[in-house]
């Protein structure tokens, strides 16, 4: 039997019935083939310094995710284009969990007051943590590039907030210069925090060792240290950090959100990825979240960020969402596969994709 095509799968699909349990994100009724977009799970979270959890992130919001409604006011037809979650791996989620073990004994040595260089066992604890991270991130690229070649836009959801290195790498390949806008708590400028190298507080410090990267707009942050904040303040420009007590002041002294919006887009180039910490949003919408700090940006908000890039022509050739941890329900998660959601309808916009 001939298997029915995308314009038959989106005929026999009711947008506006009962959210379905069929295993495909959001309850689409779309495989791989028919889907314009392709979002790669990545259950890791191995350096995270707090709370661990968000290894669990993609599985809850793949489980959330058929609860929303997609009469979106952005573009009520996205979901027509086609968001498909590629099989979360079982390999990547043991890989994630050996690794827990051995880095949370090797942080709990540190924050003891251990010297790791005087120490030869967590020397090499230390040392396995980061090729394994290294190894994850070569993977994530060569799938990323695989499903590129494929003709899919590529997005990733983790895990904590080291998992998208790899596909930016991809992206700097096929990209000469593009910036990135970070919604974040933190600044993610740490050189190898704690002594790994891929850190999930290191990301962004990684990030910026590709040349393609133009520029990097942090908004939100409210949770940093000296050396970040001295390494964006000596940049020269290519970072530029919208700290959230400033943000706030200018909105408690008359200022709008309209305002800032337009003057944090207006420091982007016209190629732009977006990567999400779900901490970057006020902690009452992502509780469980591995760093959660007082402060932070309301859904709306965020969303209305997201539309002011889009709005003004630029286009968003990826994006990552991260650290959502899921708690004792499912608040977290629902949070989660919603600001997934909107990514997905503002990429697909900002690249005119088509069903």
């Amino acid at each position: 039997m001939q298997s029915p095509t995308k314009d038959e799968l989106i005929a026999s699909f009711d947008p506006d019935g009962v959210g379905q349990n069929n295993g495909n994100l959001f309850g689409l009724p779309f495989s791989y083939e028919h889907s314009r977009v392709a979002i790669l799970p990545v259950p890791w979270d191995v350096t995270v310094s707090y709370n661990e959890g968000s290894a669990n992130g993609p599985a809850a919001i793949l489980e959330a995710s058929p609860q929303l409604d997609f009469y979106d006011p952005d573009d009520s037809e996205a979901w027509k284009i086609g968001f498909h979650l590629l099989p979360i791996s079982r390999e990547w989620r043991q890989l994630s969990e050996q690794f827990r073990v051995k880095s949370v004994e090797y942080i709990s040595f540190l924050e003891n007051g251990g010297v790791v260089e005087n120490d030869s066992a967590m020397l090499e604890v230390r040392n396995e943590v980061n090729e394994a991270c290294k190894v994850l991130h070569q993977r994530v690229k060569e799938r990323t590039l695989e499903l590129m070649k494929e003709g899919k836009m590529v997005a990733l959801l983790g895990g904590d907030h080291s998992t998208p290195l790899g596909l930016i790498q991809a992206l700097a390949e096929k990209h000469s210069d593009f910036g990135i806008l970070h919604i974040d708590a933190h600044l993610d400028l740490r050189r190898a925090y704690e002594g790994f190298t891929y850190s999930h507080a290191s990301i962004m410090y990684n990030v910026l060792q590709l040349p393609q990267v133009e520029r990097l707009v942090s908004v939100g942050i409210r949770d940093y240290c000296r050396q970040e904040a001295e390494l964006a303040n000596d940049s020269e420009g290519r970072v530029r950090v919208y700290y959230d007590a400033d943000m706030k002041r200018d909105l408690y002294e008359g200022g709008t959100w309209q305002t800032i919006c337009e003057d944090i887009v207006a420091h982007l180039p016209q190629e732009v990825y977006v990567s999400v910490d779900i901490d970057g949003l006020d902690p009452k919408l992502c509780p469980n979240t591995g760093t959660p700090v007082p402060g932070g940006l309301e859904f709306e908000q965020a969303v209305y960020l997201l539309r002011t890039l889009v709005s003004s022509g630029r286009k968003i050739i990826g994006f990552d969402l991260n650290e959502v941890s899921p708690g004792d329900n499912d608040w977290d998660a629902n949070v989660g596969a919603r600001m997934l959601w909107k990514l997905c309808v503002f990429l697909s916009q900002s690249n005119n994709l088509k069903p």
